[in-house]
């Protein structure tokens, strides 16, 4: 991992501009994060921690994207979600005081505040405004697993890429050429529907095909999302 020194970001401001849950700590608690963490610098590739391994602590976004994964039987990942800006990764297993469930690895070169775990827990028991947030957090991403489980068991792999199109619209946008603003190989995508990557390919060919959307390498641009949203059957 590599890491190089540079400024500083005060968790207070990025809480108003993120929204993130650090938004209900008190001047005192901001204070003390930004005198306990540890601002890092992560190349793309780099791991910022893996399945089965302790942490002793969690990790808040201050910029770029990060790929939070479970690994199969088979060695094959399957993407849990993408930690971008103001979102926190591994505050589960501190919390639960396990080993780390998920690896996170960059996929877009990132800075990133390690906090120490005992900071979360005392947060938790101290500041209920703080501990609901995070109880509203935990069940979002709940809810998000308990919505994959039923795609997989009742959607068809085309309705899936569709909607995962969708949901990296939601997250990450358009830029002022409608290209998605997040670069995935064929591979990552196909680790995100649950499916093979010739599948995907397949799939993004034919979407081509009937003028939904472009490719360029990696990029992709959209330009049919009407229709994205009916074949997806997620609105």
């Amino acid at each position: 991992m590599k890491q190089k020194e540079m400024y500083i970001p005060f968790c207070d401001h990025c809480a108003i501009e993120t929204n993130s849950v650090f938004k209900h700590l008190s001047k005192e608690e901001i204070e003390l994060i930004n005198y306990e963490k540890e601002f890092r610098h992560f190349n793309r590739g780099d791991i910022l921690y893996t399945e089965g391994n302790r942490i002793s602590g969690f990790y808040c976004i201050n910029k770029g994207i990060i790929k939070v994964f479970k690994t199969g039987i088979d060695g094959k990942e399957q993407i849990i979600r993408f930690a971008k800006m103001g979102d926190i990764i591994a505050y589960r297993s501190v919390l639960s005081n396990e080993t780390a469930c998920t690896t996170a690895k960059v996929i877009e070169d990132a800075m990133v505040c390690f906090i120490p775990s005992q900071i979360l827990i005392d947060f938790v028991k101290e500041n209920p405004a703080f501990a609901i947030e995070v109880m509203k957090l935990t069940c979002h991403e709940l809810g998000e697993a308990n919505a994959y489980i039923t795609d997989i068991a009742q959607k068809t792999v085309r309705e899936r890429l569709a909607e995962v199109i969708l949901h990296l619209i939601n997250d990450f946008g358009l830029d002022e050429q409608n290209y998605l603003r997040i670069s995935l190989t064929r591979e990552e995508l196909a680790n995100i529907v649950g499916t093979a990557t010739e599948s995907v390919i397949r799939l993004l060919s034919e979407f081509k095909s009937d003028h939904l959307i472009e490719l360029n390498g990696r990029r992709i641009k959209i330009l049919n999302e009407k229709i994205l949203e009916k074949i997806s059957n997620v609105f």
